[in-house]
Order: structure tokens, then C-alpha cells, then sequence
């Protein structure tokens, strides 16, 4: 589109530039002959005075010599036959006997052609006599056509730099419109390949900003509706797996007997179902690339570990595991969904209670950095051999009776804050899982959201 109106701006400056520059140059020309004949007029009545006087070869020679054409050579007096008198021819002539009579004939100024180039201006002129005498000069080409060159060079000059600066405006007005389209059709490609923060600043003609106000409005309604589905993967699993975790714990504790074994089994089968329908939710929920809360999400970490441990409790009671809470004393706010917060804690407590023994003890601890908020679920279990291992299986749902959903959960409510987990040894001799989220400007009630996760991530580094 940029270089089809550069074209047609090219075409019509060009259009223009021929319409008003040629018919101008004409003019420039017409103008430089009619100075030079009027100029041969005004030379030719210098010598009428002379003439209606005398018509003595003598003095009229004299009288020619006289003047600026007669000194150059370029005038020259026909004086006609008189009371029997040769006719007599004074100065330099050029033009032929033919067009002297035809002038002396129409008794009006005439232009002869002259065939070695330039012109011979006839000027008739009444004698005392009566007769007509006919003044001859001579306009050379040079001075018809001078300063017509020089004319058509400015109006060339002026036409081609009329055709540049339209150029220029045009490409500049197409670059205008062009870039807000190649801005949008590429922040449709990046939205095509599952990068849900491509966005289009709302900028340029009024269409384009428009069609950008569109698609971003578009864009925020995919994240929004990808982030719910992500939403249910998680709601699935904090609603689904954690009851079937207690159940399958109690199932345990039945005995032996039909009866026990049928319900094992069913509780098993269940299990089994509930796996296949959260991994099909996983398959189909957002990228990595969207945030999980929304622009005013948040809420209290202590509140929230609170509630969810008193939950877990009661299980924790039955299988004769202690248990010990630290800094939930206090308000830690997050920019984490409450929702999103709970299916984590519930997924790194649901592996303590599911790959740890009965009596194990555990602990839940949170701890304010003041630019992010550690959560560490510590056990004095046999601890993870291979950490790296277990945060892939924790990515691929690869393990047998493990949907893979756990701790990808925990991953991603970190990684949308601009934090990461880590799995290492905890004091309690098992395995910790040390949760880093960082702070933003809804946490902090600050303005330097983005400065305080980078340097988050710099101090987590060291």
C-alpha cells in the first residue's frame, strides 16, 4: 500500500507538473520573440524622421551608420524608384525582393524567415513623396530564443523538485498508514503463535486506531477466557484431588476383606477417571505466557495457609504427623488469586501426605523479603533423589497415578509473578519446596512494578 500511493502520488505530481510547466514554457518562449521583433520596431522607427526628409543615398547612409543596427550590420533602408530615379538600397539586406514588394504592397510590418537562420523584420515607412520605403532588420536567432533555455531549466528544476518532495510527503504518509497495519497484522501473528501479550499501541489514522482498540479488546478477551480455563485445571484439582487424597487414605485403613478390597479398587478406578479428566483440562488451558491473576488480583498468603491447613489438619491428625506453621502470624499480601494460591498449597501439601509415611512430620513456613514472599513446605521425609527430575515430571504428568498437574501449578503461580521453585533438602531432613513470588505494584502499592522483579531476580541469583 506504501508504494502504490507513492505511485499514484508520482503520476498525478508528474500530471501537473506537464499541465502548468509546458504551457508556461511556451509562454516563456512567446514572450522572448515578441520582445526581440518589438525591440527590431523600435530600431526600424529610428530611421523614419531621415526618411520623410531626404531620400539622398548619401545622408540616409549616413543616417544608418547612425544607428545601433546600422553599425552592426542589421539594417537596411529600400528606397523605391522616384521621378525616374534608380531605386536605392542602403546597408546590409537579407531579406528577398519578393517579400520588400509584399510589404510595400500590405503597408503594414511583416517577418521574412531567412534561410541561413533568424528573421528579417520589414518595416514599412511613408516618404514625403508619397512613396513607401521599406527599413530592413535583421533578428538572429539568439536573440528570439534568449533566456528561453534558461526558462525551461528552472521549470524542469522546479517540476522535478515538486516531484521529489511529493514523493517524499507521499512515502512519509504512507509510512503513517503502513506501520500501525504491519504493527497489527504482526501482533496477529504473535497472538497466532500463543504469545497472548502481544498488544497494538493505539496509534495512527482513525481506522487503524480503532481496528487496534479491536484487537486489543480481542486479545484481552482470549486471556481472559484462556486464564478461566486454567482456572478450572486448577479448580479440578484442588476440588477433585485432594478429596480423593483423603479418601484413598482412609480406604487404606479399612483391613482386609471384600468389602474393603471392592472399595479400594473403586477408589482406585476414580482416581483413575479424575487423572484422565484433569490432564484433558491441562492439554487445553493457557500457555505459560499468561498471567494467572488478573490487574487486581492478590490476596493474604497467611489467611489463605491458614485456611488451607486447617483442612489438612484433620488428616494430619489421623496419620499422627506433626505439624508447625511460622509467620502466618502477620498479613503477607500477594499478587496471586486466592484461588490460584489455595490449588497450590493444596497440591504441595497432597504430595507430602501422598509420598511421605504415616507419622511424618511437616512444616509450612512463609517469610517476607520485602521485594518477594518465600513459602517453604518443609518434610522430614525420605526427600527427591533427582529435584530436576521431579519439576519435569511435575511439567509432563509422566509418572504413573500423577496427573503432572502438582507442582506445575506451584511453577506457574510463581512464574507469573516473576519468581521460580526450587526443590532442595530441608532442616527437617526430607524434601523442601521452596516457592519464590515476587512482589509487584499491587502488593506494594508502589509504581515500579517491573524494576522490583528484575531486581528480585538479581538478588535470587546471587
Amino acid at each position: 500500500m506504501r508504494w502504490a500511493l507513492v505511485k499514484v502520488c508520482l503520476a498525478v505530481t508528474a500530471m501537473v507538473v506537464v499541465a502548468f510547466a509546458v504551457p508556461l514554457g511556451l509562454v516563456v518562449q512567446e514572450m522572448a520573440s515578441d520582445r526581440a521583433f518589438s525591440n527590431a520596431e523600435r530600431q526600424a522607427a529610428t530611421i523614419g524622421p531621415t526618411l520623410s526628409i531626404t531620400t539622398d543615398p548619401g545622408q540616409l547612409r549616413k543616417a544608418v551608420e547612425s544607428t545601433q543596427m546600422g553599425a552592426a550590420r542589421r539594417m537596411a533602408v529600400h528606397v523605391p524608384a522616384i521621378g525616374g530615379s534608380a531605386p536605392v538600397e542602403i546597408g546590409t539586406t537579407r531579406a528577398g525582393a519578393h517579400a520588400v514588394e509584399e510589404t510595400r504592397r500590405v503597408g503594414r510590418a511583416m517577418t521574412a524567415p531567412l534561410p541561413g537562420g533568424g528573421s528579417a523584420l520589414l518595416q514599412p515607412t511613408a516618404l514625403g513623396s508619397g512613396d513607401i520605403a521599406v527599413v530592413e532588420i535583421f533578428v538572429p536567432e539568439s536573440e528570439v530564443s534568449n533566456g528561453v533555455a534558461t526558462a525551461w531549466v528552472v521549470l524542469a528544476g522546479v517540476g522535478l523538485a515538486l516531484i521529489v518532495g511529493s514523493v517524499a510527503v507521499a512515502d512519509r504518509l504512507g509510512a503513517r498508514l503502513v506501520r500501525p497495519a504491519e504493527r497489527l497484522a504482526d501482533a496477529a501473528h504473535q497472538l497466532g503463535e500463543g504469545r497472548l501479550g502481544a498488544r497494538v499501541p493505539e496509534a495512527g489514522p482513525k481506522e487503524l486506531r480503532s481496528a487496534a482498540v479491536a484487537f486489543n479488546s480481542m486479545a484481552d478477551q482470549v486471556v481472559e477466557l484462556l486464564a478461566n480455563e486454567r482456572e478450572l485445571a486448577a479448580d479440578l484439582s484442588h476440588r477433585l484431588r485432594t478429596p480423593l487424597t483423603v479418601l484413598r487414605l482412609n480406604a487404606a485403613s479399612l483391613g482386609d476383606g471384600p468389602a474393603a478390597e471392592q472399595t479400594r479398587a473403586a477408589v482406585e478406578q476414580l482416581e483413575r477417571e479424575v487423572d484422565t479428566i484433569i490432564r484433558t483440562a491441562r492439554e487445553q488451558r493457557a500457555p505459560a505466557s499468561v498471567a494467572g491473576g488478573g490487574a487486581g488480583a492478590g490476596c493474604d498468603a497467611s489467611e489463605v495457609i491458614r485456611d488451607r491447613m486447617a483442612f489438612w489438619s484433620a488428616l494430619a491428625e489421623d496419620e499422627g504427623r506433626e505439624v508447625r506453621l511460622a509467620g502466618v502470624d502477620r498479613t503477607v499480601r500477594l499478587p496471586v488469586a486466592r484461588p490460584e494460591l489455595a490449588a497450590a498449597l493444596d497440591a504441595l501439601l497432597g504430595n507430602v501426605f501422598r509420598h511421605t509415611p504415616e507419622g511424618t512430620p511437616f512444616a509450612v513456613d512463609v517469610h517476607d523479603a520485602g521485594d518477594a514472599v518465600i513459602v517453604l513446605v518443609s518434610d522430614a521425609g525420605p526427600g527427591i533423589a533427582d529435584p530436576d527430575a521431579a519439576l519435569r515430571r511435575g511439567n509432563d504428568g509422566g509418572r504413573d497415578g500423577s496427573t503432572g498437574l502438582g507442582l506445575d501449578i506451584v511453577r506457574r503461580v510463581a512464574e507469573s509473578t516473576g519468581g521460580d521453585v526450587r526443590i532442595g533438602r530441608s532442616m527437617l531432613g526430607g524434601t523442601e519446596v521452596r516457592v519464590w513470588i515476587a512482589l509487584d505494584d499491587r502488593a506494594r502499592g508502589g509504581s515500579g512494578g517491573v524494576r522490583t522483579r528484575r531486581v528480585s531476580r538479581r538478588k535470587r541469583r546471587g
